[in-house]
């Protein structure tokens, strides 16, 4: 004797309504009378009945109902960023319509055998946090399986989709800033450069993530040459490691552009324990625009990225692809913000 699972039709039989009718009280998708709804929930009660299974959801549209997330970064690190989990928040909001939720898998070139990957998940579609040369490289199995494929801030090939912010243009708006204020002995302090932890930036040092890479020229198209220490991730500890380095030399600089807003107020942390004042003694300028809590007096100038809407961007390309709808590169403003954290270069520095 074999126990049959209940299926919609037995409980559409035993409430007295039609298979459509009671299908509509699980998916929620039309409204039905209260009284309706409580016989069908009494008779899938009484069936042991819990609902449509997703698989079997899933075959029949052809689809997971899973979009991948691969991020460069180690995840721990990601989600201690704001930017990251409002650029998350837009993403899931895009793709929610789709009938569609988020997962988080490990890059095609992990080592890790036994871990979910680009090439061994059932996803549907995926979208890419950056994407280095080494990912890149190793994008081609995904690519043939017909997935398609989003990048934000990265390069994933020619034929991917990308949802940037006009990072080069945006960071060269501050660094143009503090040269109208008259400062000529500026440093920046950057997000990772890729294959090494922290540490003084050379000429000739390769930097292989693409934010980090074109915030950079933004300043150097400004002030040539301009000092620069990378960091280990967007943080107020990393800010604080890099602000000490920088200002510990007798030619310290008169100003300082971080890649991010967690990393300015690092540095004027840094500023502070060295009994600078910012502006007076130092100028500060982030990039985000996000609220960072203790930071009054303080109101940073700072670029400020729409980080929901270039989740929401990615999200929309996804479904865009998903229909079978070209999808064309996006580029996202960030406009300049002033705020009380820059002045003009201090007299004993002319």
């Amino acid at each position: 004797m074999t126990t049959r699972r209940a299926t919609i039709a037995d409980v559409a039989r035993a409430a007295g309504v039609s298979a459509s009718t009671a299908s509509v009280v699980f998916s929620g998708k039309t409204p039905v009378s209260d009284a309706t709804r409580a016989r069908v929930v009494a008779a899938a009660t009484t069936l042991g009945y819990t609902g449509p299974h997703p698989l079997a959801a899933s075959l029949r549209r052809g689809r997971s109902g899973i979009v991948g997330v691969v991020f460069t970064e180690h995840l721990g690190r990601a989600f201690q960023d704001p930017v990251k989990i409002l650029m998350m928040d837009g993403l899931t909001a895009a793709v929610g319509p789709l009938g569609s939720g988020l997962l988080l898998v490990r890059d095609t070139v992990d080592t890790d055998a036994a871990a979910p990957t680009l090439t061994t998940s059932p996803i549907d579609a995926a979208v890419l946090v950056g994407c280095t040369a080494r990912q890149r490289a190793a994008l081609a199995p995904v690519k043939a399986r017909g997935v398609p494929l989003v990048v934000i801030e990265g390069d994933a090939g020619d034929d991917v989709p990308r949802i940037d912010l006009d990072n080069r243009e945006a960071q060269r708006l501050a660094a143009e800033h503090l040269r109208a204020l008259g400062h000529t002995r500026v440093a920046t302090v950057t997000l990772p450069v890729g294959g090494r932890p922290r540490g003084v930036l050379t000429a000739d040092q390769q930097i292989v993530v693409d934010v980090t890479r074109h915030r950079l020229a933004g300043v150097h198209d400004v002030f040539p040459g301009a000092a620069a220490i990378a960091t280990a991730g967007s943080s107020i500890d990393e800010g604080l490691i890099a602000g000490r380095a920088l200002l510990a030399g007798p030619d310290r600089p008169t100003a300082i552009l971080a890649q991010s807003d967690l990393l300015a107020v690092g540095v004027i942390r840094a500023a502070e324990e060295a009994g600078l004042r910012v502006p007076a003694d130092l100028s500060v300028t982030g990039f985000d625009g996000i609220a960072v809590d203790g930071l009054a007096p303080y109101r940073l100038t700072t670029l400020v990225q729409d980080a929901i809407g270039k989740g929401r961007a990615a999200g929309d390309a996804v479904a865009a692809l998903l229909a079978g709808t070209p999808v064309a590169s996006v580029v996202l403003p960030c406009p300049f913000r002033l705020g009380n954290t820059t002045g003009p270069v201090p007299e004993i520095a002319l």
